[in-house]
Formats: structure tokens, sequence, C-alpha cells
């Protein structure tokens, strides 16, 4: 009896070694993290900002795929917050938790297409304490950790004081940026300013009812197409195996309607190391230490069920061979189309206009990189 007690403390004191300690990321990763909150203001006028967040999360997150510290490429995790809508519990200062810090980024991009605005009261210093408590941040002081709050209403509404709440974040070594949405002495008095300055980030102003600038390029086309056909590389298994398939089919329509170009931003990140779904692909997770020999019969798609598992092996290798030759083309077109944009860019005359979303947070967080040592490709 006291040998089986043994045995069980010890299954029990190895599971919790290997629990995952936040979504899509195992205790065991070595990486350098980028951990960025986004935390959105979904009151009745801020539809505009919803807009570009669902448009140029693809575009945001890209910056980061091709930066490395200490010669490792970093991984990235994205948190989502609303506040401000009073369809919200009043009791929770109408804040939700929409997605806890995930590698998922189909995920975040499919709550950001189901968002939707209502009238409420904007509690900016609540939101960025619950951001700050309530997420699984990292300790470590090289990695980089990021607020983002967007809003257009004063800093300073709610029970919880904005200048407490950022000083915490800071504390624990998490930049708070503050993006108004409106002119810039609006976003001074009513306090956004203040409220970066506090956290050592950036105070920036935009529009969030313009539209997002997007070159076209001649590769655009061609990069979408081959992000599409990556889809067929995958295998679903298990529960989570065809929910999630579909899902990645529905973010790719989601990404093709939201703007110019994000179906392209989307490609180009379904390309990287960074979008790895070894939760439910078998290419992904046998890249992840997964054995054929313990994936159930039943937990296979029906054209598997009646192969060997030496036949599934050679499968799964088949669709990772192919998918590494898609992801191939991909970044060599996307080396192509930055150079392109890049031309193109130094053609226009440069504009007055406010920043966009994307390109408030791009700024933003690349300087705030660049603090932490990490190198920009």
């Amino acid at each position: 009896m006291k040998t089986l007690m043994k045995m069980m403390t010890l299954v029990a004191v190895l599971g919790m070694l290997y629990a995952p300690t936040a979504a899509g990321r195992s205790k065991t990763a070595k990486r350098p993290l980028i951990q960025m909150a986004i935390l959105l203001d979904t009151s009745s006028s801020m539809q505009g900002l919803i807009d570009q967040a669902k448009s140029q999360l693809w575009k945001v997150v890209n910056e980061f795929i091709a930066t490395k510290k200490s010669g490792k490429r970093p991984e990235i995790l994205v948190a989502l917050y609303e506040y401000g809508k009073s369809s919200l519990p009043q009791g929770e200062g109408y804040i939700r938790q929409i997605v806890a810090l995930t590698t998922d980024l189909d995920k975040i991009s499919e709550e950001l297409f189901a968002l939707r605005t209502n009238g409420g009261s904007e509690h900016c210093g609540q939101v960025i304490q619950q951001a700050t408590e309530g997420l699984n941040w990292s300790k470590s002081n090289g990695d980089l950790k990021v607020i983002f709050i967007a809003g257009n209403e004063p800093f300073t509404q709610g029970p919880v004081d904005y200048r407490q709440a950022v000083k915490s974040a800071i504390s624990k070594g998490i930049i708070v940026n503050t993006i108004h949405c409106g002119n810039e002495s609006a976003g001074i008095s009513g306090k956004w300013k203040d409220g970066a300055m506090l956290a050592d980030g950036n105070f920036m102003n935009i529009d969030q009812n313009r539209a997002v600038a997007h070159i076209a390029a001649p590769q655009d086309k061609q990069i979408a197409e081959l992000g599409a056909e990556m889809n067929k590389t995958y295998i679903p298994y298990g529960a989570r195996g065809r929910a999630s398939a579909a899902r990645q089919k529905k973010q790719d329509k989601n990404a093709e309607s939201a703007a110019p170009g994000a179906m392209t931003q989307r490609a180009v990140f379904k390309s990287s190391g960074n979008y790895s779904n070894a939760g439910w692909d078998l290419v992904d997770a046998e890249n992840n230490g997964v054995k054929m020999e313990d994936i159930q019969k039943e937990e296979l798609p029906e054209n598997m069920r009646k192969m060997s598992v030496k036949e599934r092996k050679a499968y799964v290798k088949a669709q990772a061979k192919k998918r590494a030759e898609i992801q191939k083309k991909v970044k060599k077109l996307n080396q192509e189309r930055k150079k392109y944009v890049a031309d193109k860019r130094k053609e226009l005359a440069k504009s007055n206009e406010k920043d966009t979303l994307d390109q408030a947070m791009i700024k933003s967080a690349r300087e705030q990189a660049k603090k932490k040592n990490f190198k920009f490709d």
C-alpha cells in the first residue's frame, strides 16, 4: 500500500511539472517571450477601433516573427480584454477578460470578429489592474511584457486609481502604452499621457475611424492563395481537431473580408514558427514530441483509421514536407513583397494624419523590444 501511495504521489508531482503554464505554452519552452495584452474600449463610439484591431492583428504580430534574442526566435503570446460596455457586468467594472495570454492567435482573431459595442463606463485603471493581476506574466526581466489600452473617455474613470494601477504594472516589469482615440489635447487633459509616463510607456493618439492605409503588392494574391493551400496540410485529431480546423478556415475568411492585405499578413504568420497547433494538428503534435503510437484510432481522421502506425507516420511526414515547401514559398514571396512596399512608401509624400491602431502598436512595441535586446532582422 505504501509503495502504491508513493507511486501515486510521484505521478501527481510529474503531472504538475509538465502541466501547461499558459494557454498554448509548455513549461519546458526556453524561447524568449513577447507578451502583449490588448485592452479595447467597446463602448458605443468604438466600432472603428474594433475594426482596426481585427483587420490589423496579423500585421502587428508579424513585426515580431523575424526578431531574435540571444539567437533565438521569441514566442509571442497575446491576451484580449474589452471594457466600457454596458452589457458587461457592472459589479466587475464593465470589464471582461476575453482570452488569457495565449499563442493561439486564431482564437484571438475569432474573438475580435465577435466583438460588438454599446454604451457604458470606461474604467481604465480597473481594467489595467485586472490585466496586471489576472494574467500569467513572465517573471523574467528579459522578456517583453506590454499592455496596450485604447479608448476615448477620460483615463480617470472608475473606482481604481489609474496611477496605482500603472505603477503596479511597471513594478512587475509590465509596460503600459496608452492609445487615445481622439485629439492630443483631450488625451493629455484626460490623463492618458500621464498613465503612460508613469509606466514607462508611450502615449499615442489615433483616429479610430480612419481607414487603414494599404499598399497593394504583386505578391499579395499568391501569398494569400498559398495560405489557403497550407490548410490542406493540417491533420486534425482528437476532440479539438475538427472544430479547430473549421476555425482556422473561418479566420482565413475573416481576414480576407476585414481589410486589404489582412489575408496576406495572416498567411505570412501561418508560415512562421509561431503558428503552432500541436493541440489539434498531427504534424505540429509530432514535432512537439507526441508519438503516433499513443494516438487512439478513434481520435484520427477517417482516412487514417485503417492505416498501420508505419503508414500513419509516412502520411504525417508527407504533409509536413508539403507544408514546409509552402511556407518556404511564402517567406520568399514576403521578402519580395516587403521590398516592393518599402520602395512604394518612399515614393509617397509624408502625411500629417494620425496613426491607426496598428501603426501605434508597432512603433511602441518595436522601440520597447529593442530596449530588451530583441534584434530585428
